[in-house]
């Protein structure tokens, strides 16, 4: 699958199927500061992507107003 992450941006190709948890411990990512977005949908925690798909992984940023 291509894995599209950002902040740096790069592109990797990455054997499927995988979790998403085995994905993100793979390429050393915290669950909790990344979304993983397939096909403009962001993908939930327990889903397996497979060798044929396509996905962003960008940064959590949070924040706003004061």
């Amino acid at each position: 699958m291509k894995v599209h992450l950002r902040n740096p941006s790069r592109t990797l190709d990455v054997p499927g199927p995988v979790s998403i948890v085995a994905l993100l411990q793979r390429l050393e990512l915290n669950r909790e500061t990344v979304l993983v977005i397939r096909s403009g949908t962001l993908v939930p925690g327990d889903a397996v992507l497979e060798d044929a798909d396509e996905v962003e992984i960008r940064p959590v940023i949070s924040g706003g107003a004061t």
